[in-house]
């Protein structure tokens, strides 16, 4: 199997690596964390203008990618650079959902997510719902909606908002789950920062009024398209980790030839020279698990599904274990705002809770294994 990427992605890894690396150092995103918004217009639009959007769309939405390992090669080289930009929020869960539901109206909105001029939101989880994509409370009777959904992430940021809810059956049924595209200004959104970077809102509807030509799809059966997108989603964020873990582990080793005991460098000693290549397989391991679940997630939804669970859970362990021993080896300067490790380790540590943790994965790949 060759796992060379092909020309134009090859192009496209090379365009935004560089792009980051020149506009996307450390004193720039410590001024994006603590900007209001805590995103920068300027650089999303930049990222726009070298068509890093358009990667994660089909030729038949407007783009030039919009597979797994489009998705792969994107969103490595954001977490590579710590980007906290809402791309994932608006193209893969907003963006994704609208171009496999939307009629010819709503898919009018992909050319401007693709240009830079729209970002989207998915309000899909609530307060006791955990990671169950198929448990909605919130409910659209006679066209209100009724309901809480917290922590939509991108959510202040967006100008259109995906919201989920239950048109008919009990709050755990597969069935009867619709999503409305709804204009961020007629919703109660309550910001709030995420750490590591991004915002989230919890929004409190209370007889939002939609009508038909906002469902997308066709009514009561958006489960299947929601467990797509995320399946795309925790492709993106188990790349973005990826991404994460290798500029950890570059900061490590340069650290490690550059700091000096005893008159000689502490990457000579045997103790650090191993747990550096230690850091250095779990890396190649969780490189392999990206590889994995960018190749299926066009598969077979229930071989897709167990290949996302089983990467998911991967990089959360091996996140967690590379943020640790970075941090381990770098000392107390790996925890101050103005060394980028901390922010990475940040990121590394907050992906496991996006979309389903380590255990939650466990759990479900056992499931879809014995099913």
């Amino acid at each position: 199997m060759n796992f060379e990427l092909t020309e134009e992605r090859q192009m496209l890894q090379d365009t935004l690596r560089r792009f980051l690396r020149d506009r996307y150092d450390v004193p720039t995103r410590n001024a994006i964390l603590e900007s209001e918004s805590g995103m920068s217009s300027d650089i999303w639009n930049q990222i726009a203008e070298l068509g890093v959007l358009g990667a994660l769309f089909t030729e038949e939405d407007g783009g030039f990618g919009g597979k797994g390992f489009d998705i792969a090669v994107v969103f490595e080289e954001l977490g590579r650079a710590g980007v906290v930009e809402p791309i994932l929020e608006t193209c893969i869960l907003g963006g994704g959902l609208i171009a496999a539901l939307g009629n010819e109206t709503q898919k009018a909105l992909l050319e401007s997510i693709i240009g830079g001029e729209t970002r989207l939101a998915l309000a899909h989880g609530e307060p006791r719902a955990r990671y169950d994509l198929n448990r909605v409370e919130t409910r659209c009777d006679a066209g209100k909606l009724n309901g809480h959904k917290s922590m939509s992430l991108g959510a202040p940021n967006a100008e259109h908002i995906i919201i989920s809810a239950r048109e008919s059956g009990a709050v755990d049924d597969n069935d009867g789950i619709s999503l409305f595209l709804v204009p961020a200004s007629a919703l109660d959104l309550r910001s709030t920062p995420m750490m590591g970077g991004g915002m989230a809102a919890d929004i409190w509807l209370e007889d939002v009024s939609v009508t038909d030509d906002m469902r997308l799809g066709p009514k009561g059966a958006a489960l299947p398209y929601l467990e797509s997108a995320y399946a795309a989603a925790i492709t993106a964020t188990c790349a973005q980790t990826l991404g994460a873990m290798e500029t950890a582990t570059r900061l490590t080793t340069e650290y490690l030839q550059t700091r000096k005991q005893f008159g000689r460098s502490i990457g000579t000693f045997q103790a650090l020279a191993h747990r550096l290549a230690d850091m250095l397989v779990e890396l190649e391991q969780a490189r392999s698990a990206v590889i994995g679940v960018a190749g299926y997630l066009e598969a077979d939804p229930k071989l897709c599904d167990k290949h996302v669970s089983m990467a998911k859970n991967l990089m959360g362990r091996i996140g967690r274990q590379i943020a640790e021993e970075s941090i381990q080896m770098h000392g107390g300067i790996a925890m101050t705002q103005e060394f980028e490790l901390a922010h990475i380790a940040k990121r590394i540590i907050m992906a496991d809770h996006f979309f389903g943790d380590v255990d939650h994965h466990l759990e479900r790949f056992i499931g879809l294994s014995a099913a």
